[in-house]
């Protein structure tokens, strides 16, 4: 499966990547950013008017590839695997699933390993990017294929922060999101455990200042680091506690220098991302993470909440330490269109979202019925006014 740019106001083929040339894009600090691309995948056809689109937004080391099997183009699995098909959560007997790279990210769409018009990679040059930035990119890509409103917008943590800037900033343009295991700004905690993670990658002697890409030396251990780190904060604390204690690994004894089990399994986590995602990237969106603000600009949180009308459904998981259940309840008592907090009683922390597969594909289900509501109620006022 390789990944190639499509012609414009078309869809790639079911389960392939195809490249949207959105050109050049003006960032929320000012800056322009030239000769944007942006990877997008598609599960079920696109309806004549075009009013089926459901978006599937990733979460921070994600990519287009929201189900199906390993391949060329997918060095692994479907992160949110039978989430799109016939019959499954977004049934694409009536729902076209959409899904795009982020911006910034390594897996198609442009970000600081893309090369620049000089030839070169971004690498240090590549502009600080915000989540609002992420949202603009993806909106311009759907223009560009002749989709200019969707039915639904669906994520979880990062994927989560562009669902909701994605409704508040283009009311009109959706008609229904599912708002997971996210929060309306990102909170001291966040930052904190975020800009630690950069640390670690950054004071990496191969990192190079950033500009590594050509000089045959990864900030492996760096990047390794931080998702150990990372991955702290996306399980459950009790979860952990249960399955490793505080025994060794195997037979290694931690007081003759041996590794605890939980050690082990960070690191293996660690080494498993270094194989599969870019430590610039990885920068670039923890950085946009970092900055999540969906008040900033409009009056504050409270104000540009209030103000959004989409029907929403939110979601969050008892146990999850990174954004904890206060930040979901916020978000559902200031959207005026909430139809509810969804509240999954889980011992997997924030990976709860991936991992509590049939109580998150309830969620999106209501979110659908949502928007199904939403296009009979269109459908009916253009008949009236026609």
């Amino acid at each position: 499966m390789t990944i190639f740019e499509i012609p414009a106001q078309t869809l790639p083929a079911e389960g392939e990547i195809g490249l949207v040339d959105i050109g050049s894009l003006t960032l929320e600090n000012g800056a322009v950013l030239d000769d944007v691309y942006i990877a997008i995948q598609r599960w079920g056809e696109l309806s004549p008017t075009r009013d089926n689109v459901v978006v599937v937004l990733h979460a921070l080391t994600g990519d287009s590839h929201i189900t199906g099997p390993a391949g060329p183009g997918h060095p692994t699995a479907g992160w949110w695997d039978g989430v799109a098909g016939p019959g499954a959560p977004i049934d694409t007997n009536r729902w076209c699933a959409v899904a795009t790279n982020v911006l910034g990210g390594c897996s198609g769409s442009t970000g600081p390993s893309s090369l620049a018009r000089d030839g070169k990679p971004w690498g240090s040059r590549f502009p600080h990017i915000s989540v609002r930035d992420q949202v603009e990119a993806d909106v311009a890509a759907l223009a560009a294929l002749g989709i200019e409103r969707v039915a639904a917008v669906v994520g979880g943590s990062m994927g989560g922060a562009r669902a909701l800037e994605w409704i508040v900033g283009h009311p009109d343009d959706v008609g229904a999101g599912l708002l997971l295991a996210v929060g309306a700004r990102a909170t001291a905690n966040q930052i904190g455990t975020q800009s630690t993670q950069i640390a670690a990658i950054e004071t990496d002697p191969n990192w190079q200042g950033g500009d590594y890409y050509d000089s045959g030396r990864t900030p492996d251990a760096g990047l390794a680091i931080a998702r150990r780190f990372a991955h702290l904060t996306y399980r459950g604390e009790v979860e952990l506690d249960t399955r490793f204690a505080n025994g060794g690994q195997g037979d290694e004894d931690p007081l003759n220098g041996g590794r605890y089990a939980v050690q082990s399994y960070l690191e293996y986590q660690g080494d498993k991302l270094v194989g599969r995602f870019d430590a610039g990237s990885y920068v670039v969106l923890t950085e946009a993470l970092n900055s999540h603000d969906v008040g900033r600009g409009r009056g504050g949180v409270r104000e540009a909440l209030r103000g959004c009308p989409v029907p929403v459904v939110v979601g969050g998981i008892t146990s999850d330490r990174l954004y904890p259940l206060r930040l979901q309840e916020e978000l559902a008592e200031l959207l005026p269109g909430c139809a509810g907090l969804q509240v999954v009683d889980s011992p997997y922390g924030h990976d709860g979202f991936l991992l509590e597969f049939e109580a998150v594909s309830d969620m999106i289900r209501k979110t659908l019925e949502l928007a199904q509501r939403e296009l009979a109620h269109n459908e009916l006022a253009q008949n009236e006014s026609a």
